[in-house]
């Protein structure tokens, strides 16, 4: 009943905004520093760089991390205060905390640690545990004890899921250690039975019927419908947990997700999340061919489970695009679609005119504005520039 009475909200929500006029777009902007101990650039070249941004776009808040050197932030966050713009710690939860906290990493269903995808130095997406609570405690208390006194207005909660089909099926079946076993028991999910049932039928145990955007994914195979049900509530659960602390420190909170059409296959329940964030930043890349683009995960998918019937040929245009923002619209919280904006041959072959494309239909659902991703010291200053036309 929860979930139906969301859904008509949001559909009256969305026919209301898709009959008035757009909004003026509020800015989100991304700094990625690389390593957690080699900073790619100086607070000098982020303060410059913001400042030429700024005087394009209007910048409500920057997201800055994860580099351990807090003198950049102490310096970027007095420019940033001085101009009334947010400062934001991008901080990852269950992957790429390797290098500075001792974490159990999450397993498949079999036990087995799922492969990872090397996309940059820092960047290994290997996941941890959901449900260890060392786990989680680890993320908090990084925060308190490297950036607590750096001046961050909130976080931006990074890489809170499992690992996706970069990793086949063996990324998507898990975590299945005997803590997770035990929160998917109580969800009323045997994770013993789901290995059953996939030694069974193979690739056709995640067979859909159908796809629409408010519903997703309709599941063949009921156990199939219950173990993602299950999965969103205990990664979502633990990640709502971790947001509640670091509210209590006064933090705002963001979060990074999953467009909603692949969310459930990585763990993340809107509904949960969005109740404990202020903003969500769904990543609605369509032109991205790396982990969290659209096309991307979709093509994995269908590649880790050839055997298994009824998903769509999607194709990544504005209409799809359309899709994923009515998809997100019922939720409660702020929300700030995540566009990508950086070039790199090959891998993002973006260009003003799919920015702009973008950004209009962001700006038709009237949400409160846009996350500019996922790196503005990369990004080309046309892709900037068209915006503040």
């Amino acid at each position: 009943m929860k979930k139906l009475i969301l859904l008509v909200l949001g559909l009256l929500a969305v026919a209301a905004c898709r009959d008035s006029e757009p909004a003026e777009p509020s800015y989100i902007v991304q700094v990625s520093l690389g390593s957690w101990n080699r900073p790619d650039y100086s607070a000098d070249e982020i303060i410059a760089r913001i400042d030429t941004v700024s005087s394009l776009i209007p910048v409500g808040k920057v997201i800055i991390g994860w580099s351990l050197d807090k003198e950049i932030y102490h310096q970027v966050g007095e420019y940033l205060h001085a101009k009334g713009i947010r400062m934001l710690l991008w901080l990852p939860v269950f992957a790429e905390t390797e290098e500075v906290c001792e974490n159990t990493p999450a397993v498949d269903l079999w036990g087995r640690i799922p492969a990872h995808y090397e996309l940059a130095a820092g960047e290994g997406f290997r996941f941890n545990c959901p449900s260890n609570p060392q786990n989680a405690a680890n993320v908090v208390a990084l925060y308190d004890r490297e950036f607590s006194d750096c001046g961050f207005d909130g976080v931006f909660l990074d890489r809170i899921r499992t690992q996706s089909f970069v990793s086949g099926i063996s990324g998507v079946l898990g975590c299945g250690c005997p803590l997770c076993a035990e929160r998917f028991e109580a969800e009323g999910v045997s994770l013993e039975k789901v290995k059953e049932e996939w030694a069974l039928k193979a690739d056709a145990f995640l067979s859909v019927t159908g796809y629409s955007p408010a519903a997703g994914f309709t599941f063949e195979n009921p156990l199939a419908t219950d173990f993602f049900r299950a999965k969103g509530h205990v990664v979502s659960g633990s990640v709502a947990a971790i947001a509640d602390s670091l509210r209590t420190r006064g933090l705002e909170v963001g979060m990074d997700l999953y467009a909603p059409f692949m969310a459930p296959f990585v763990g993340q329940d809107y509904e949960i999340l969005s109740q404990h964030a202020d903003f969500i930043k769904p990543m609605l890349y369509r032109k991205t061919f790396a982990p969290a683009g659209m096309g991307f995960e979709y093509d994995l998918l269908r590649e880790a489970v050839p055997g298994a019937a009824g998903y769509p040929d999607f194709v990544m245009d504005k209409a799809f695009l359309d899709s994923q923002l009515e998809a997100m619209a019922p939720y409660p919280c702020d929300k700030y679609p995540g566009i990508e904006i950086n070039y790199y041959e090959g891998i993002v072959p973006t260009s003003p005119e799919y920015v702009t494309e973008s950004l209009q239909a962001v700006m038709a659902y009237r949400f409160n504005g846009a996350v500019l991703s996922w790196n503005i010291m990369e990004a080309p200053d046309e892709h900037i520039a068209c915006l503040g036309r």
